[in-house]
């Protein structure tokens, strides 16, 4: 028998107006006949629509880790708001008939399964085979390309560098603006977006560029790293074309790659069966990237690390894409695919299945929970000494206790007596620490905080926020 949670029906809608009218209907009661499979693996029934005739639904669970749903309706939105319904009716507790399965539904299961069967004798096959061949010559007209582009950057970065920050104006400002465009022509979209978000800075600090200068600064350091890995990494590969991509680093991210599933387990970065807790999760827009994104932080219960999950949504097609939303249990993924990367890699996957949270899933999280302060501030300065790494880690760190200075300044401590002074990141739109006055005092003692650490470049300060608070059986978020 399958087991269904509103919060898992939620993550595979397409959108919040089909989670509403999913609901609508159940409360509607517009399900005419509601069945089931006598193995519970088939839901199926009927539902009012707007067409003389009722509307056939169904969700198979053959497969409970990637369900089919099935609708007579004319949407094209999937899944519909009928097989949403479905599975809301099922959740919550409606009466579902037991009947055989219908001779369509079967029909279906058995071409499904013919096709699984060919696939994977072509992924068997394909193993045997010879490897493709590259295109040497593309290839080459490719990388003369983005070498190309290096230059250009280059040449932009040392004229920035020579004439100063303190020469650039609103004038100056839009030839960077031209440059930028410009690299969209030379296959490099990391250092397009790096460009760009330098620009940015300086244009959004109006007359009062002062302010942003070491921001600026930090800015042109990961371009010039850029310039410099890049053209080592391109000029290798224009020698030895058959070279396999870094997955070491995230060069080849920044460079415009992007990775395959295949490639991904081809490099032995997959592994299996991992149960997955979300533990905080934000969308913001990226101006620099020109996408809206989702961010999630998920802690893997059996490794112990953070991971993250990256959902883009460009501008230009963003009413097109579903926008990924918080997640409240446990997601059991058979197949966790990593990105290469640094504390927290990115991480993807096809398909899962969910169930509630237990005392043992808080009390694995908390187990989790880094004890060592100094340890960890060792592990973030080493990751911050890399230009082209994630200049903000997130890490689960345990709470012994937590004082508030005279100044307001918050700060946890572990048990060694070490602590961590808490701050908001600057250019996160959303701010947290202002709300730890609002937390009952015995959560943020002996209990467990996820962090974003952050170098204070004015300062020289390491500072964490906190994005939430793990304890007492529960999770309270302070970034959503």
């Amino acid at each position: 028998m399958i087991t269904l949670t509103e919060s898992y029906i939620d993550a595979l809608a397409p959108n919040d107006s089909a989670v509403k009218n999913g609901r609508g209907l159940v409360k509607k009661r517009s399900f005419v006949q509601l069945y089931k499979s006598e193995d519970g693996t088939l839901l199926f029934g009927e539902c009012k629509g707007s067409g003389s005739s009722n509307y056939q639904c169904s969700a198979d669970f053959i497969d409970p880790d990637k369900p089919v749903l099935r609708c007579s309706c004319p949407s094209r939105q999937f899944p519909c708001k009928h097989g949403l319904g479905l599975l809301y009716a099922y959740a919550g507790n409606e009466t579902f008939e037991i009947v055989p399965i219908p001779e369509d539904i079967l029909s279906k299961r058995e071409k499904a399964e013919k096709r699984e069967e060919q696939k994977a004798q072509k992924a068997v096959e394909g193993a045997d085979a010879k490897p493709k061949k590259v295109n040497k010559s593309a290839l080459k007209k490719k990388i003369a390309a983005q070498l190309e582009g290096l230059d250009l950057l280059d040449k932009v970065v040392e004229s920035l560098v020579r004439s100063g920050l303190g020469t650039i104006d609103k004038k100056s400002v839009k030839v960077i603006d031209g440059h930028v465009k410009q690299l969209g022509n030379y296959y490099l979209p990391g250092a397009q977006t790096a460009l760009r978000r330098f620009a940015q800075l300086l244009a959004e600090a109006g007359d009062d560029r002062e302010a942003v200068y070491t921001e600026a600064m930090e800015q042109l350091t990961v371009l010039h790293a850029l310039i410099k890995k890049g053209r080592a990494t391109l000029t290798a590969r224009l020698e030895t074309p058959d070279m396999k991509p870094d997955h070491e680093t995230t060069i080849e991210e920044w460079l415009g790659h992007a990775w395959q599933l295949s490639e991904l387990k081809e490099c032995g970065l997959v592994s299996e069966n991992a149960d997955l807790v979300q533990l905080s999760f934000q969308s913001y827009d990226d101006a620099a990237r020109q996408e809206f994104v989702d961010l999630g932080y998920w802690l893997d219960l059996g490794a112990g690390d953070i991971h993250k999950t990256l959902h883009y949504r460009p501008y230009k097609a963003a009413k097109h894409i579903r926008e990924e939303d918080s997640f409240f249990e446990v997601a059991k993924v058979k197949e966790l695919y990593r990105y290469p990367g640094d504390l927290n890699r990115r991480v993807r996957w096809e398909s899962l299945s969910s169930r509630p949270l237990q005392d043992a899933d808080y009390a694995a999280i908390a187990a989790c929970a880094r004890r060592s302060y100094a340890d960890t501030v060792k592990l973030v300065k080493n990751q911050l000494k890399n230009p082209l790494a994630d200049k903000r880690p997130v890490l689960l760190m345990h709470v012994a206790a937590a004082a508030q200075t005279a100044d307001g300044t918050y700060a946890i401590a572990d048990e060694h007596g070490q602590y961590l002074t808490l701050g908001d990141a600057p250019g996160n739109a959303q701010r947290t620490t202002h709300l730890l006055p609002y937390l009952e005092p015995e959560l943020l003692v002996n209990s467990a905080m996820l962090v974003m650490f952050h170098h204070g470049l004015d300062s020289g300060q390491l500072l964490a926020q906190p994005l939430s608070v793990i304890g007492q059986s529960r999770i309270t978020r302070l970034l959503y």
